[in-house]
Parts: C-alpha cells; sequence; structure tokens
C-alpha cells in the first residue's frame, strides 16, 4: 500500500454540545486521530488549543451550544476547527497577567498554534488555528504507515461512526479512547479465534507477531 493512501483526504467531523464534561473526551477524541494520522508530536499543542476553542464557545456563546469540531490535513498544515452557530460572539485576544485565572484562552492558542482566526458564515462561524507539520514529518516517516491504514479499515468494522444526532456524537466522544480500544481488543481476540479454528499455536501467533512488530519498528527508528 502506498503511503499517499493512507494519509487522510477527508476532514474528520465530530458534532458535539459545548459542555466543560466533554472537554476531555473531544481531547482524547482529538489524540485518537492524530495518532492514527502518524502525528503524533502534534497531540499535546493540538489538544490544548481544540480545549481553548471549545472553552471559549462555552464562555462566550453558551453551555450546551452545538457545535463541531473539524479537523483536516492539508499540505504542510493541520488544521482545527470549533464551528457553532453564533456569528456575533467572536473570540478576540487579550492581555492577561501570569497569574490570571481567566482570559488567557485565545493568548495560549496564538502562543501555540502557527497561526489563528476566525471565518464568519451568515448562520455560524468558524475559529480555527493551524499548525505546520514540517516538525512532525520525521516522526510520521518512521511509522509503518501502510499497516496503520490497514488497522484503521479493520478497526472501522468494529465501531466506525454512522449518522448521528448531536446528542448521540456527544455520547460517543465521552467515550471515544474507551471505545477505540474495545475495538482494538475485539478484533484482536477475534483473530485469535480464528487461529484457533485452524488449529494453530496462539502463543506462537502472537510471539511472532511480537518479533515482526519489534523488528519493523527497529528499522524505522535506525
Amino acid at each position: 500500500m502506498d503511503d499517499a493512501l493512507w494519509r487522510p483526504t477527508q476532514p474528520w467531523r465530530l458534532p458535539f454540545l459545548a459542555a466543560a464534561p466533554q472537554v476531555w473526551a473531544l481531547r482524547r477524541a482529538l489524540r485518537i486521530h492524530l495518532e492514527y494520522w502518524g502525528l503524533h508530536e502534534l497531540t499535546d499543542a493540538a489538544e490544548l488549543c481544540a480545549s481553548e476553542l471549545v472553552a471559549n464557545v462555552i464562555k462566550h456563546v453558551g453551555p450546551d451550544t452545538p457545535s463541531t469540531l473539524v479537523v483536516s490535513l492539508g499540505g504542510s498544515h493541520l488544521r482545527i476547527e470549533v464551528r457553532d452557530p453564533d456569528a456575533r460572539a467572536l473570540p478576540t485576544l487579550t492581555r492577561a497577567s501570569l497569574d490570571a485565572e481567566a482570559g488567557r484562552g485565545m493568548a495560549l492558542v496564538d502562543a501555540v498554534s502557527d497561526r489563528w482566526g476566525v471565518e464568519l458564515a451568515g448562520d455560524h462561524k468558524v475559529t480555527w488555528c493551524e499548525f505546520r507539520t514540517d516538525a512532525a514529518c520525521a516522526a510520521r516517516e518512521r511509522m509503518p504507515t501502510p499497516r496503520l491504514a490497514r488497522a484503521v479499515d479493520v478497526l472501522s468494522l468494529y465501531g466506525g461512526p454512522g449518522h448521528t444526532s448531536a446528542q448521540q456524537s456527544m455520547d460517543q466522544g465521552r467515550l471515544a479512547a474507551v471505545m477505540a480500544e474495545e475495538a482494538a481488543i475485539d478484533a484482536i481476540t477475534d483473530l485469535l479465534f480464528w487461529f484457533r479454528a485452524q488449529g494453530w499455536d496462539i502463543d506462537d501467533a502472537l510471539d511472532r507477531a511480537q518479533s515482526h512488530f519489534e523488528a519493523e519498528f527497529e528499522a524505522r527508528l535506525s
């Protein structure tokens, strides 16, 4: 499989209701997707900025506002957007003292991301920030991307998202990390049942898989 086939060509979208309890779930879901995309180096900064963009909606538009997180990878930038239905409440960059407990949200986004901005439409606004992916390219080159692509395709059969309402999507976001882990465990379990059905040694299969993983991973790092 060619590496270009693995790289995402469509944005990832997650509808949610803007509320403080959802921030952690959104961060986890974002981290999972960025690691799938081979952008582990950007996860901390991306999580922080996404949290601040959501917090801005909660504070200035209102709790439980129907919103959407959109993440895309194009050219040399990773782009994170938070869309909400209020085109009037615009985020502002303000100066806050180091010990201030509030007012530093967009200042953090400005400091951590490479650029950010706001786009207005008739019935909504988009607050976005971008990160250059050059710093993450080396890490992505070391990842076995064809294997990651196949793993993502397999896991989508075990728990891929369908068309859901905003409330259902919010609930899925809350369980995103658990669902991803359970999907992977289910896939591994099914493969073990398949090995047993063939009359093959499960422990030997696991040892061989571990050996292949370690050999390929070491080769990528060398």
